[in-house]
């Protein structure tokens, strides 16, 4: 499997993770994905690709609900663990290790690609929703599910890309709904919905205990946090407490679009 640096980048963030991203993890709730799915008409025992899938949360929600369901992600050991929540549920998928930029499927093949919470490490977005066109069938559907910020907010988007940065060497950047529904469009999938909500996130720690960022990165991290712009904080509804302790709330979109 060719990478290009940063998949590589990722894949080994990611395997070395792999544990912190399955029961306690924010992702295991997808009262997220419940919401999308129900604006979304799939067949009975549809095919669906749940890509940078990690742990799993989102395709074995989908297998739960009958569907034939395969797991793909670019880090063997995350997949091992969606493997073991699988088997934990009584639930059949099948996994598959590749980058979400270049997918070893047929044309035509699914009817629904979903991604959640994941897209901002892709080295190329661009190719990641054209490759989602390509294997999706006429009539299928596009599931986007990520961090993001509000669009024509430009102060706001620069500052959490350098705390996602200092936090987690492997980001690339979070993308607005503006950017991703002109990468829809360029791809031919018609956007049905895109919708940003305000999810809070678990204390400061956390979010650096789970990607294990190194105490320096952490650092410059506060330091930025504690000299925030105003359009950032408004952004993030950044909250500093007395005791040292930081609270926020991240815009996460939800995209759902549909091949002609």
């Amino acid at each position: 499997m060719d990478l290009d640096p940063i998949q590589q980048a990722a894949r080994a963030q990611f395997a070395k993770r792999s544990a912190n991203y399955g029961k306690g993890h924010t992702l295991e709730n997808i009262d997220d994905v419940i919401a999308a799915a129900a604006q979304i008409r799939l067949p009975p025992g549809a095919c669906v690709l749940d890509v940078a899938a990690a742990n799993g949360h989102t395709g074995l929600y989908f297998a739960s609900l009958g569907h034939r369901v395969v797991l793909a992600d670019i880090a063997a050991p995350m997949l091992d663990r969606a493997r073991e929540l699988a088997a934990e549920r009584g639930l059949s998928v099948e996994t598959r290790e590749h980058p979400a930029e270049a997918m070893p499927y047929a044309d035509a093949s699914f009817d629904l690609v979903a991604c959640r919470v994941a897209a901002h490490h892709f080295s190329s977005p661009e190719a990641f929703v054209r490759e989602s066109a390509r294997v999706l069938k006429a009539g299928g559907w596009f599931l986007l599910i990520d961090n993001s910020v509000e669009d024509g907010n430009p102060v706001a988007e620069e500052w959490i890309h350098r705390i996602d940065k200092l936090h987690d060497a492997s980001h690339v950047r979070a993308l607005s709904p503006e950017t991703w529904r002109a990468l829809c469009h360029a791809a031919a999938l018609e956007v049905q919905s895109a919708t940003l909500s305000p999810f809070k996130q678990p204390n400061l720690e956390w979010f650096f205990d789970t990607s294990a960022t190194p105490p320096e990165a952490r650092r410059k991290a506060r330091e930025l946090i504690a000299h925030a712009p105003e359009e950032a904080r408004r952004a993030f509804h950044l909250v500093e407490e007395p005791d040292g302790n930081v609270t926020w709330s991240w815009p996460r979109l939800t995209l759902i679009a549909r091949k002609a």
